[in-house]
């Protein structure tokens, strides 16, 4: 999926887990098929799951971010009515991979990409009550910091820019770029940072019964703009589930609005970027653009 990506194979995951962990060496691992683009996923067991960076060429910074992943995990463990990955050992870089990596639980369930729970309300209701949940958590004070979604829509000119001309083989340019024109307008937020999960995306999202059923790769964690999950209500959900999901949060017109342009941005990126090495993903975005521009009034 990136010119820089890190393979990784079953071999030796079983050699790293044997080597560092020998009290799961009796464990069988398996690699599981995941839409995720930052990490490869291996399941230990029934009970584990082992996490390996796809990219990166500073261990000390993946060090780093792994415990920052670890943190934002343990902070969100109780803070909602759904399970979230508990975080349990670190890896060290060891034969066949160079980076560090982690272990933590496995939550059973189907993945929003294949159990497709859009047309349901009930699902649209546990969704929303993640979302009040995880604004619940203390921010500590904290506000955005950085430069992915959460901050600023018009800090995101630029890389809307290549995703518009990088995208005009695939989907209508020009009427995505009078969307965009309108969403880059809107107002900033009227209240302080919240804290957000940061990628609701059906590929991290647990469905089991129609029902909500766990929230994974939670290491996005933090205060951004209070309209940032919004973008769970457009690339998870059809009409009459996301009007309930807006009326259960009580959203205004403006944060709503955010939220779509939040989604906006996160699927133009996607569309052409994966378009050949994650076909799932590239879809994804795609078809939130449809509800976007069949919304956009």
């Amino acid at each position: 999926m990136h010119s820089d990506q890190i393979d990784i194979t079953l071999d030796v995951v079983r050699q790293l887990v044997d080597e560092q962990f020998p009290r799961w060496s009796s464990l069988p691992i398996s690699q599981v098929d995941v839409s995720g683009t930052d990490n490869a996923l291996f399941r230990i067991g029934d009970q584990l799951a082992a996490r390996f960076p796809l990219r990166g060429s500073d261990t000390a910074a993946v060090r780093i971010e792994i415990k920052h992943e670890a943190e934002a995990a343990q902070t969100l463990l109780g803070s909602t009515p759904f399970p979230t990955p508990e975080p349990v050992a670190f890896g060290e870089p060891g034969p066949g991979y160079p980076l560090p990596w982690s272990v933590q639980t496995w939550l059973p369930g189907t993945t929003a990409s294949a159990a497709d729970p859009g047309a349901s309300v009930l699902f649209a209701q546990d969704l929303a009550s993640f979302i009040r949940g995880v604004r619940s958590i203390d921010t500590g004070g904290r506000i955005f910091s950085g430069s992915r979604r959460g901050g600023d829509l018009r800090d995101h000119a630029e890389w809307m820019e290549i995703c518009f001309n990088s995208s005009e083989h695939l989907l209508d340019v020009p009427a995505l770029r009078r969307l965009w024109a309108g969403f880059r307008e809107l107002p900033p937020p009227a209240s302080v940072d919240v804290m957000n999960h940061g990628d609701l995306i059906p590929g991290n999202v647990l469905v089991a019964n129609g029902r909500l059923a766990g929230i994974l790769d939670v290491g996005g964690l933090g205060p951004a703009d209070p309209a940032l999950d919004l973008v769970g209500a457009w690339h998870l959900l059809d009409d009459v589930p996301r009007t309930a999901l807006r009326d259960d949060l009580g959203c205004d017109d403006v944060e709503w609005e955010r939220g779509k342009a939040w989604a906006f941005e996160q699927s133009m990126g996607v569309v052409w970027y994966y378009v050949d090495s994650n076909p799932g993903m590239s879809k994804m975005g795609q078809r939130t653009l449809e509800r976007l521009v069949a919304n956009k009034s």
